[in-house]
């Protein structure tokens, strides 16, 4: 299966644990970038570079409003992502039940 260029683009935003931290607030509520920034002992330029790039990965969403933009989470970029993921239940179905027939067998041999 092959990542769309925004889906790799959200996998590469979730590698860093300030964008992780970014997402943990949004998941709360609707935020500015000042009010992102007021979170981190960080120059409000990198905090918008990092929100820059959940944008780019579809991660959240922007809307603006005069001259302030809010950030919020989106959806369908973790649905793309979550999609990509589900690719390999099968794999995992498979042993996880190879498994849970090798406890069950050595539970049955007491």
């Amino acid at each position: 299966m092959h990542l769309s260029p925004t889906t790799t683009a959200a996998f590469k935003a979730l590698g860093d644990p300030t964008r992780q931290q970014i997402l943990t607030l949004l998941s709360k509520r609707e935020m500015s970038i000042a009010e992102v920034s007021d979170q981190f002992e960080m120059s409000r330029t990198g905090v918008k570079k990092h929100l820059n790039l959940l944008e780019k990965g579809r991660l959240i969403r922007v809307r603006a409003e005069g001259r302030e933009r809010y950030n919020t989470l989106n959806r369908e970029g973790f649905s793309q992502m979550e999609g990509w993921l589900k690719f390999f239940d099968p794999f995992w179905d498979s042993k996880l039940a190879a498994l849970k027939a090798a406890a069950e067998k050595d539970f049955n041999d007491e």
